[in-house]
């Protein structure tokens, strides 16, 4: 199975580079990156009574790139953190790599109904961490087409989880929402986008839910150049992070100055 999950994701990707150019367009690509800072970050910490864990500062270096085709899509990140005060030199990088394989043009047919507008495989590596996670996510999803969002997208994961470091972990199930949704008042322009996880828990770690929303101003759009810069900040509540319990960690609840450049 874990072979199987591997191929899946490989076969987006290959499936996307056999793409016959009379028919693959691309509709969107870029890509960015953000510095993020705070001091309500989670952090492992034992305590038998239950109530673990401890708050810590740092900064967050994040590049993103995203595309988006009439096959689908991919979307990778890769965050590195540096920790400050007590945990400076603990710095570690994680990413993401997500391709989506949209059912419309896999099938030749149009899988819309209703407000969904297509129906997608989707795949997810995710690797590096603090405890060097070699996880694979496979599974399907809905993308949507809900008025003032440029998407709404929700996808169902089985995750093959695979750290690299300490004892096997039990794979789960996972839940995935992402949207964006641009306002305007007066003459700014913001944007507010972001995702929610959701994880089965099992014999060996908990239910994890992370929602993390960004709110954004448009800071470039005042110099004529929309969608370049962005300042503003970043939520972000975390039940149960990293599938541990409150002897080891206390719920997140962080609230992060955000800046992000796009190109």
């Amino acid at each position: 199975m874990n072979a199987f999950r591997k191929t899946l994701i490989a076969g987006c990707i290959v499936a996307s580079s056999f793409a016959p150019a009379a028919h693959a367009e691309k509709f969107f690509g870029g890509s960015s990156i953000s510095i993020l800072h705070s001091n309500q970050y989670q952090g492992v910490e034992f305590d038998a009574g239950g109530n673990g864990g401890k708050e810590y500062e740092a900064t967050y270096f994040t590049f993103e790139n995203a595309t988006a085709h009439n096959w689908g899509g991919t979307f990778l990140f890769i965050d590195r953190d540096q920790g400050q005060g007590g945990e400076e030199g603990t710095d570690n990088v994680y990413g993401e790599f997500a391709p989506t394989l949209n059912g419309s043009w896999l099938t030749g047919s149009d899988l819309s109904f209703g407000p969904v507008k297509d129906v997608f495989l989707a795949g997810q590596y995710e690797f590096g961490g603090g405890t060097q996670v070699n996880n694979y996510l496979t599974g399907f999803g809905l993308a949507w087409d809900l008025p003032g969002f440029q998407f709404f997208n929700t996808a169902v994961y089985y995750v093959n989880n695979n750290a690299s470091s300490g004892d096997p972990i039990s794979d789960d199930l996972q839940l995935t929402v992402t949207w964006a949704a641009p306002f305007e008042v007066g003459a700014a322009r913001f944007l507010i986008d972001g995702y929610i996880d959701w994880s089965t828990g099992e014999s060996d770690h908990k239910s994890e839910f992370q929602f993390t929303p960004q709110i954004k101003l448009d800071v470039s759009n005042f110099w004529g150049k929309p969608g370049v810069l962005y300042a503003g900040i970043e939520y972000q509540y975390w039940n149960n992070k990293f599938g541990l319990n409150d002897t080891l960690i206390d719920t997140q609840s962080s609230v992060s100055a955000l800046v992000k450049f796009h190109f």
